[in-house]
């Protein structure tokens, strides 16, 4: 009779804390529901621009997310301690099950702690490439632009990479200098062309459609330079000259844009030139 009652007393008392974990875990997850409702609310009347303010909801909630796992974790690991020796087989098994989901977690922790990119970044991960839309710890989503590595337009599709992945291939970020970027593009002419006016005339349109806004991007690199403690690129359009092969005369176009007219600049430079010559040399008729 005694043994009856206390055991029953064991169950009560194992009741009772399980119960006060379960309030515990109710109240945090309603306070920090409320707390991010409330902070989304501040964000998106407070910021009118909307790619900060995509990129400040979406860190402010995996903010909360961390902040959530961390809880329970406090809340939850004296329990959860005691059975530690008792699950450690089914740990491994759980470990291996479960290995894809602990890279994208890895991976997740790793980007964020290089900074390799935020909201709004043009990347490139082995094929994949395009503008970061949203990222949390299992996967990134990207806005593709392609089709290539040499397109800037978006092509309509969403590619959803997993975390993992950062784990073991590079971070190619285009949007490294932000507000402007130096945009590089290649326009392939035969020796034989004419060439040199080809040069002289892209330089001369690259110059055009800078000028509004050369002060401001030369501005920009500076103050980069000064946060990264960089030298301070030029910023000034610029045409080179390449040569891959023999008989073939690549011009290297490079000019600062502003992030979001990469694809807008190279068409209008591309366009004002070709409009009016195509620089193929005319043969002398013979006498």
């Amino acid at each position: 009779m005694f043994e009856g009652l206390s055991n029953l007393q064991d169950q009560m008392a194992i009741s009772e804390e399980l119960l006060t974990l379960l309030i515990e875990t109710g109240f945090l997850i309603v306070a920090v529901g409320l707390i991010r409702a409330i902070i989304s609310r501040f964000i998106k009347k407070r910021v009118q621009s909307k790619e900060l303010q995509r990129r400040w909801l979406v860190q402010t909630r995996n903010a909360f997310i961390l902040l959530l796992i961390l809880g329970l974790i406090f809340i939850w690991g004296e329990a959860l301690r005691t059975f530690a020796l008792s699950i450690v087989a089914i740990a491994v098994a759980f470990v291996v099950a479960t290995k894809e989901l602990i890279l994208c977690i890895t991976g997740s922790i790793l980007k964020t702690g290089a900074g390799s990119f935020n909201i709004g970044d043009r990347i490139q991960v082995k094929d994949f490439r395009g503008d970061v839309i949203d990222q949390n710890i299992l996967a990134t989503t990207i806005l593709e632009v392609g089709p290539g590595k040499l397109t800037h337009q978006r092509t309509g599709r969403m590619t959803v990479i997993p975390n993992a992945l950062f784990v073991s291939e590079p971070v190619i970020n285009e949007s490294y200098t932000h507000d402007y970027v130096l945009h590089v593009f290649t326009v392939p002419f035969k020796r034989e062309e004419n060439w040199r006016a080809a040069q002289k005339e892209f330089l001369k349109a690259a110059n055009k459609f800078c000028k509004p806004y050369l002060n401001e991007a030369r501005s920009h690199m500076e103050q980069l330079s000064k946060e990264k403690g960089l030298d301070v690129p030029t910023t000034d359009p610029r045409v080179s000259i390449q040569v891959p092969a023999a008989g073939e005369i690549h011009l290297i176009v490079r000019v600062p844009v502003k992030s979001t007219q990469r694809s807008y600049i190279e068409q209008s430079i591309l366009a004002e030139v070709f409009s009016n010559s195509d620089f193929v040399m005319k043969k002398e008729e013979p006498k």
